[in-house]
């Protein structure tokens, strides 16, 4: 399987069940695993037949800045469908970090979506 990572991508939003914690954003941190239409060994070094994980962390970055939402799992899916949908990935897993809890490294939200 061929996968491309990108780990501790650091988004700001606007997420939580309380409306005062939507008011401010919030940093979080996506990890990020998307297996990319074709093999590595068809790619022929050209980032056309690849996904351009620059593009992917710009576009992700600024889903995540749209409106306020309740749920880290809410914008894990939505960035999970982002991927298979715009950067025609056959299959991702999205991780969603967030900093809220006392006595906590973070919570966190995983979704896996397949083309």
């Amino acid at each position: 399987m061929n996968e491309i990572w990108i780990k501790g991508l650091k988004v700001r939003s606007q997420v939580g069940v309380a409306a005062e914690e939507r008011q401010q954003e919030q940093e979080l941190h996506i990890d990020l695993c998307i297996q990319p239409p074709a093999p590595f060994a068809y790619m022929n070094d050209d980032i056309m037949r690849t996904i351009d994980y620059d593009a992917v962390a710009r576009r992700v970055q600024g889903l995540s800045a749209e409106g306020p939402r309740h749920l880290i799992e809410t914008l894990a899916a939505d960035i999970s469908r982002l991927l298979v949908d715009e950067f025609h990935a056959v299959a991702v897993t999205v991780e969603v970090r967030k900093f809220v809890l006392p006595e906590t490294d973070y919570v966190a939200a995983r979704c896996r979506l397949e083309r």
